[in-house]
């Protein structure tokens, strides 16, 4: 059903806690495979992938590079973007589910982002809050998730590898209107 797309920078901790929330959902179906894609030239990633059973992607590039070459190879019709270091609520798995049977039921094409949560083990920066009354403002932001119809995510462009920003200017492409803010929070760990 799900393609968990994941790119990685070399870090074990932050790719690890990401794959260890994803663990209920493919015990439950929902997700049919995980991809890592990672940007560096160690073997850490690559280790992690073949002890969780996730493919593995090597590349150079941008991180968005690294999103279109992991949406490029996933299998399934549908997309889930995450950030190393994104962990998802256990009520993840029902939500997802409810909303990709929605989106099939409406006809009409929508795209899900996680309510962002900070971590309760972290500080609050200045930054930390400038980024809260960012999201207020122009909406959600790229470490939020994303969970998309391949053929949605299509039709919009993708992200495009070369473009500067290309993950925002994907969420803008939906627009509020296309998109839906899941009730199921995201939190960010080790970044």
């Amino acid at each position: 059903m799900l393609s968990v797309i994941i790119p990685t920078d070399g870090v074990e901790q932050t790719a690890v806690a990401t794959l260890s929330a994803l663990v209920p959902g493919a015990a439950s179906g929902v997700v049919r495979e995980v991809l890592l894609v990672d940007r560096t030239d160690n073997d850490v990633i690559e280790r992690v992938a073949d002890i969780a059973g996730c493919r593995f992607l090597r590349m150079q590039g941008s991180p968005t590079a690294a999103l279109a070459a992991g949406a490029a190879q996933a299998r399934s019709p549908w997309l889930m973007f995450l950030k190393a270091g994104a962990v998802l609520d256990a009520g993840w798995i029902d939500e997802t589910t409810q909303f990709i049977q929605g989106v099939a039921a409406s006809g009409r094409p929508r795209a899900g982002i996680f309510r962002y949560a900070p971590s309760p083990y972290s500080e609050t920066s200045l930054r930390d809050r400038l980024k809260a009354i960012a999201r207020l403002v122009a909406g959600p932001l790229t470490d939020q998730g994303l969970l998309i119809a391949r053929d949605h995510y299509v039709r919009l462009g993708g992200y495009a590898p070369n473009i500067r920003r290309a993950e925002a200017k994907l969420l803008r492409r939906l627009g509020r209107s296309s998109r839906t803010l899941l009730r199921s929070r995201i939190v960010m760990v080790g970044v």
